[in-house]
């Protein structure tokens, strides 16, 4: 995916290039253009060469400075294409953690069936008030971006009435390190596994956790989220993707039906979310 999203880039680039130099007015050099904009002429540079990701601002200034004003909307077209499955985090939190949970629960919304994995929370389908509280704060500091964390935690809990909903379907597997991150007071954690241990036996979720020491076939990497075999969410730290093609789907399932080899379910799951609140308060 990496590859294709820097392919449209470099793509775009070549079309900010043509325009530049068939300009309104006769073609303009990269240090023209630079000098129109009140930018370094790297920028310019970078942007056509597909080395850095153009904002809908810098399109609409590059069609305004080389006298196309009517190319904004195509170039910003190819801005979606290609964000549309890789949306930087830089962009996203720009207004904050709310619209991004708004956006996730819109895709829930018309889900029946949801698988995902997480290595080192617990998924937010399943968390408490103060524990999601605890999360958003920490990527916001990560981030620095806006700290709209009340809105962003109603969002997050609305979010979990799809859990009441006839017909649902929630796969969950978390591996048992998500147990014991200290992510949040030891107070906000042990509630937050009480919480969990409540889960197991809704007949809308299945959760599986899979042990510390467990035998795994497949490395456990990041966390994602597959919807009804049409759309996997999976996140890094620089950006989230969003992958509708069937490879992708495949793949990822994939990686959640070999995991769940490695998991358990019942008591036994009960028994290691126990364990880990436990050592919340060791005697």
């Amino acid at each position: 995916m990496s590859t294709d999203y820097q392919q449209a880039r470099e793509a775009l680039g070549v079309r900010l290039r043509e325009l530049r130099l068939s300009a309104h007015g006769g073609r303009l050099t990269g240090p023209q253009l630079a000098q129109r904009l009140s930018w370094p002429h790297s920028k310019i540079y970078k942007l056509e060469n597909g080395r850095q990701t153009a904002t809908p601002e810098d399109l609409r200034a590059w069609a305004d400075g080389v006298g196309r004003p009517q190319a904004f909307d195509e170039l910003d077209a190819r801005l979606k294409g290609f964000e549309s499955h890789i949306r930087s985090w830089r962009r996203q939190l720009a207004a904050g953690h709310k619209p991004v949970q708004d956006s996730w629960n819109l895709e829930i919304d018309r889900t029946t069936v949801i698988y995902t994995w997480e290595e080192s929370v617990i998924p937010g389908m399943l968390q408490t008030a103060d524990y999601a509280r605890h999360i958003f704060l920490r990527y916001a500091d990560l981030q620095n971006s806006v700290r709209d964390t009340d809105a962003a935690v109603r969002s997050r809990m609305r979010r979990q009435e799809w859990l009441y909903r006839a017909g649902r379907r929630l796969h969950a597997l978390v591996w048992e390190a998500a147990l014991r991150a200290l992510l949040c007071p030891p107070p906000v954690l042990a509630s937050q596994l009480d919480r969990l241990a409540g889960i197991i036996g809704m007949d809308t979720v299945e959760l599986g956790i899979i042990p510390l020491g467990a035998s795994l076939k497949v490395p456990p990497a990041n966390g994602f989220w597959v919807l009804d075999e049409r759309l996997v969410i999976t996140e890094d730290w620089h950006a989230e993707l969003w992958l509708n093609d069937s490879d992708s789907i495949a793949t990822y399932l994939k990686v959640w039906r070999t995991l769940k080899e490695s998991a358990v379910y019942g008591s036994d799951a009960r028994s290691l979310i126990n364990a880990a609140r436990r050592a919340l308060n060791p005697r």
